[in-house]
């Protein structure tokens, strides 16, 4: 007879090796006290022992704290290795995968009177992880494969019997058990707009059939405007899929987090950086829909709803997730690409482009 095995809630930690550390901390610890021995080899006939104390243990304890302590589960050499990356990395960014051009003299010179960007600051193309999303939805990974998003309905868990949130553990318990690949539950909490629902309203009221009714509507505007004015705020349920290109691709394994493992999937995008055959596109995307298909059918029972988006809403939930703050609502249309952003009223201030400038900035 089998016997139930408990599995620890965090299946990401890594392993420890020695006396509760784990590899990734006892190589920066032996790093820095090899480092510290062999200068105190070197200067030990020219330095005295306390002298060199004096400097070598503030560097030591730097090191001790760097490698055993964390911030919000994160260590903080990784953290440090992160604030520099973000300090390196040019404040504005822009979407230019074939790279940034300076801009014409005139926008250069409009910009910098009126405070919107400085003539020395630097420009550098934004790196992302998703290249593009196809029309059926589905976001290109580059070397990393595909990947689909799916919104999830929710399910009242606090309002059930104790029979049935057993059997709800149990229908998705049996879902994660089934999972062969990587899949991510994102749960986003955003802003909820209500200025579309609050026009229509007040554009309706006046034709409605009875008085009472259009009063009726724009007293109940005026509670969604009283109602938005404050920290609105709604959740997303997203589940993402993601299938490698290459079919015989080893997968996220849970010592993701390990500078070996970093260090392994790196080469291993690089090796796969190459041209995408359509025949290994095809096949990944079939795999997607299988796996999607079995999400839905697992999931139903438990009375959710399993959506996938299409392209521009996919597209929309990336541009938010880059910009969660964004004071431009999320439903909002956003201008491709590939458009040409014009204005009704141009200002009269601008010198305008050159006939040079025209003729190379010209569609």
């Amino acid at each position: 007879m089998t016997q139930p095995v408990r599995i620890p809630a965090d299946v990401d930690r890594e392993d420890t090796v020695l006396a509760n550390l784990t590899a990734h901390q006892l190589l920066i610890l032996a790093l820095t006290g090899i480092t510290l021995y062999g200068l105190w080899s070197i200067t030990r006939p020219l330095v005295p022992l306390p002298v060199f104390l004096i400097l070598a243990v503030p560097v030591g304890a730097m090191a001790a704290f760097l490698a055993l302590g964390k911030r919000d589960g994160v260590p903080l050499d990784r953290l440090l290795l992160a604030a520099l990356r973000q300090r390196m990395t040019p404040r504005h960014q822009i979407n230019a995968p074939e790279g940034t051009h300076p801009a014409p003299t005139w926008l250069a010179a409009q910009a910098v009177g009126h405070g919107h960007l400085a003539s020395s600051t630097t420009r550098a193309a934004v790196r992302l992880p998703a290249d593009s999303a196809s029309e059926t939805g589905v976001v290109d990974l580059g070397p990393d494969g595909i990947a689909v998003v799916a919104v999830c309905s929710t399910v009242n868990f606090a309002l059930r019997t104790p029979a049935e949130q057993e059997a709800l553990v149990t229908a998705f318990g049996r879902y994660l058990h089934s999972l062969t690949a990587p899949v991510q539950i994102l749960v986003r909490t955003e802003r909820l707009d209500l200025s579309s629902q609050i026009g229509e309203l007040r554009q309706r009221a006046p034709s409605l059939p009875d008085p009472s009714l259009e009063a009726a509507a724009l007293a109940h505007a005026d509670f969604l405007d009283e109602l938005s004015r404050g920290d609105l705020l709604r959740r997303q349920i997203l589940l993402v899929l993601r299938e490698p290109q290459d079919s015989g691709a080893p997968m996220d394994t849970l010592d993701s987090g390990s500078p070996l493992a970093v260090f392994a999937r790196r080469r291993r995008s690089q090796a796969r950086s190459g041209p995408k055959s359509p025949a290994a596109l095809r096949a990944a995307e079939a795999r997607l829909v299988r796996r999607f298909g079995e999400a839905a059918e697992l999931l139903g029972p438990l009375g959710i709803l399993v959506t996938p988006l299409d392209a521009g809403q996919t597209t929309t939930v990336l541009a938010a997730a880059c910009n969660p703050d964004c004071l431009l609502p999320v439903s909002s249309e956003l201008a491709g690409t590939d458009d040409i952003i014009t204005s009704s009223m141009p200002d009269a201030s601008w010198p305008g482009p050159s006939a040079e400038e025209d003729r190379r900035f010209a569609p």
